[in-house]
């Protein structure tokens, strides 16, 4: 009867070649040809996960050189149409209004066992699951891949579908979020009135009421200086060292703009006194005073405080923090990455909190 399958099957039959291995499954249900000829069933009726499936138990239970030969080309051919799938689709996408503009694709982390991620991870990205394993992050953010974002929402829509959690943006967008530097509060209740720069670093007030608020960045720069210093051989070198940080809060207004306070720009003694005495404080009371403010006024608001964890993930990533303006103004002997990231990871919260809403 195997025969007639195999005729069934050379002649496109595929109703008669049914009908067959119904018969043979329950006579011989284990027979690895007529394994065999269920997966190329599965295959021709577009079922390639049953497919892949039975294939790969084939190739793994099965000693036969002939079946295991015509698993493997089964599971080429797979591939190959799948593969061909996955181009059309992302062409599709990249075919789309703006899907060419640059982007980024971020991984969140997965706070449970991997195992099942990790699989689904490699299956939709094409690698290894050890790989997969060590890229899905288990604490913050990410960055996976940046190219176009019609590419990258694919795979990002792919990844969500898997149960992935993951979101993708345009640098466009991050550099469209206005940022404001704020020099202090001239107003508390019942709106807030913050005097701050623009862009162009042009002063003026920006009201506000706390509702507005969903979200805020808090995270620390480091602050670079040249010291001398001595190698093994006692010989002189210059060398850059972390000598200090500096503290920023960043508030997201809805739909509006980033409010960007800084210990070290803040001006403590004008405005509303939110800190006593704050001209004999040092600046970490000063600072903890506001941040004490902050906390009062926004109990319970979405906080990121992972900048640290996700900047030594990005920080190598020169390319993309190019096209990044950092809105920072420290007084630094030369530029450094540290400022663009923080405005990435800040600008990604802003992204996620108003893609959430």
């Amino acid at each position: 009867m195997l025969d007639q399958v195999a005729a069934a099957f050379e002649r496109q039959d595929y109703q008669t070649a049914s009908e067959l291995l119904i018969k043979l499954s329950q006579d011989s249900p284990n027979h690895p040809w007529v394994q065999f000829y269920i997966a190329r069933l599965h295959e021709v009726s577009s079922r390639h996960t049953e497919a892949e499936k039975i294939y790969r138990e084939l190739l793994r239970n099965t000693t036969n050189t002939k079946v295991v030969t015509q698993a493997r080309q089964g599971l080429a051919r797979i591939s190959a149409l799948e593969q061909a799938e996955r181009q059309l689709a992302i062409a599709q996408a990249k075919a789309e209004p703006n899907q060419t503009q640059l982007g980024i694709l971020i991984l969140e982390p997965i706070h449970t066992d991997k195992t099942l991620f990790a699989q689904n991870f490699a299956q939709i990205m094409q690698i290894d699951p050890y790989t997969a394993r060590l890229v899905l992050p288990s604490r913050g953010w990410r960055i996976y891949r940046t190219g176009e974002i019609g590419e990258l929402k694919f795979y990002g829509e792919q990844l969500q579908l898997a149960g992935i959690p993951c979101f993708w943006t345009t640098i466009a967008e991050i550099q469209a979020i206005r940022v404001f530097q704020v020099t202090h509060f001239q107003q508390i209740s019942p709106q807030a009135t913050v005097i701050c720069r623009n862009e162009a670093n042009q002063a003026g007030a920006l009201t506000f009421n706390w509702s507005e608020v969903k979200g805020r960045v808090d995270g620390l720069l480091p602050i670079f200086e040249e010291v001398v210093d001595q190698d093994a051989r006692r010989k002189l070198l210059r060398k850059t060292q972390t000598q200090d940080y500096t503290q920023f809060c960043d508030l997201h207004i809805k739909d509006r703009c980033i409010l960007r306070f800084s210990d070290g720009s803040y001006k403590f003694q004008k405005g509303v006194e939110i800190a006593t005495q704050a001209n004999l404080n040092t600046v970490r009371i000063n600072w903890n005073s506001i941040l004490t403010f902050l906390n009062q006024q926004l109990p319970g608001i979405k906080t990121w405080s992972d900048f640290t964890h996700f900047a030594s993930s990005v920080l190598d990533q020169t390319e993309v923090l190019s096209h990044i303006q950092p809105h920072i103004h420290l007084l630094r002997k030369k530029e450094t990455s540290w400022d663009p990231a923080f405005q990435l990871y800040s600008g990604l919260a802003f992204s996620r909190n108003a893609e959430r809403r």
